[in-house]
C-alpha cells in the first residue's frame, strides 16, 4: 500500500488503515515498511501500533533500521527511533511557523490565494461601508445567487467577515508597495 501526499504524523491515511485491517483480519501477518519515518512520526501511533501487532499476533518489519520487533531489543531500538522521527516532526513544524512568522513581518500575504471575483469583494466592502450588516450583506448575496470563493451558494456572516478582513489586508499590502 501507498500513501501517495499524505503526511506520516499520524495514522490516518487510506494506505495503512487498509493494511491494518488486512492484518487485523490475518490477511497479512507482516507490515513491511521502507523506513520508520515513513510509517508515523508520532511516538504514541508508533508505540499503539507496536502493542496492536503484539495483541493480534503480526509483525512489523523496518527494512532501513533492520530491526526484529520481535525481540525486546528490536522494539526499543523502534521505539527510541519513533521519538526521533516525532522530534523531527516537532522541528519541521517549528521551523516552518517560524519562516511564515518572518514572511509575515516583511508583509507577505500568507494562506490560500484569493479566488473570488474582484466585484464581490468590492460589493462587500462596500455595502459594509454603507452600514449594512454582515447578515444583511450574506442575504443579499445569497438571494442574487452569488457564488462564494470555493464555488458554494451560501453565504455566512463570518464567510463576509473574511472578505472583509482579506480587503484590508490587500489595502495595507499595497501601500507597503508603493
Amino acid at each position: 500500500m501507498i500513501d501517495e501526499g499524505f503526511s506520516a504524523k499520524n495514522l490516518a491515511r487510506p494506505g495503512i488503515a487498509e493494511a491494518l485491517r488486512q492484518l487485523a483480519c490475518g490477511e497479512a501477518g507482516v507490515l513491511v515498511v521502507s523506513k520508520l519515518d515513513r510509517l508515523s512520526r508520532s511516538l504514541l501511533d508508533f508505540a499503539q501500533l507496536m502493542e496492536t501487532a503484539k495483541r493480534q499476533g503480526w509483525e512489523l518489519v523496518v527494512l532501513d533500521l533492520a530491526i526484529d520487533t520481535c525481540t525486546p531489543s528490536g522494539a526499543l531500538m523502534a521505539n527510541v527511533m519513533a521519538s526521533f522521527a516525532e522530534y523531527e516532526r516537532q522541528l519541521i513544524g517549528q521551523r516552518t511557523s517560524a519562516a511564515l512568522q518572518v514572511k509575515k513581518a516583511q508583509g507577505a500575504r500568507l494562506g490560500r490565494p484569493c479566488t473570488l471575483d474582484p466585484a464581490v469583494s468590492q460589493r462587500i466592502v462596500a455595502e459594509r461601508a454603507e452600514g449594512r450588516s454582515l447578515t444583511t450583506i450574506a442575504n443579499a448575496l445569497n438571494s442574487d445567487g452569488v457564488s462564494t470563493a470555493r464555488g458554494g451558494r451560501c453565504w455566512f456572516p463570518s464567510t463576509v467577515a473574511g472578505v472583509l478582513r482579506s480587503a484590508v489586508l490587500d489595502r495595507e499590502a499595497l501601500g507597503r508597495s508603493a
